[in-house]
């Protein structure tokens, strides 16, 4: 077989003068056709790389989203986790207080007692599920007034005591965890 230029090479030589640039002009229109094919295929490949670009900084999009959510709703759940004891734990708090105001009344007979060590056990158990659950005693007697576990409800000029110490715990405070509960009133030197 011959090649395509072969072929008009030898029309060229068969052909007289005008049928000679008939034949040219057909060559030139043949060569110019794989030319402008490759100028469309290039600028289609152009066209598809960048549509390949888009969609690649789409998809980076929608991972990180996926990915940040993903981290958002494990963040929540393991805060709703830390946390989940909260709400019964603040109900519970005034129940121990209560037990613990009527185990500090004088105890006159034997029945009185009785009822104090059924106070003291059910403040005991309640205390210690409760400390299972995360749930602490804010210590604050004889420290530094600390605003975010401290509320001052009295202040008091005490001989010898530097300002700002903690005198008295008027109520217990209570944290879960790291979260506070219920902060200690207390009564502080001024």
């Amino acid at each position: 077989m011959m090649s395509k230029e072969k072929k008009h090479e030898e029309k060229v030589k068969e052909s007289p003068s005008k049928e000679k640039e008939e034949v040219m002009e057909e060559v030139e229109i043949e060569e110019e056709k794989p030319n402008q094919e490759m100028e469309q295929l290039k600028q289609e490949n152009k066209e598809l790389q960048e549509k390949v670009d888009i969609l690649k900084n789409e998809y980076a999009r929608a991972y990180a989203d996926t990915e940040n959510m993903k981290k958002r709703l494990q963040n929540e759940f393991d805060q709703k986790m830390k946390y989940h004891i909260q709400d019964f734990a603040k109900e519970v708090i005034p129940v121990i207080d209560n037990c613990e105001r009527a185990l500090a009344l004088e105890v006159k007979d034997e029945a009185d007692e009785n009822y104090r060590k059924g106070f003291e056990m059910v403040k005991n158990q309640l205390w210690s599920s409760l400390q299972k659950e995360g749930v602490e005693e804010i210590e604050a007697l004889g420290l530094p007034f600390d605003p975010n576990w401290h509320q001052a409800m009295l202040s008091e000029h005490q001989e010898g005591v530097e300002e700002g110490i903690v005198l008295e715990v008027l109520q217990k405070g209570y944290k879960l965890k790291d979260r506070l509960l219920r902060p200690a009133m207390v009564k502080i030197s001024e």
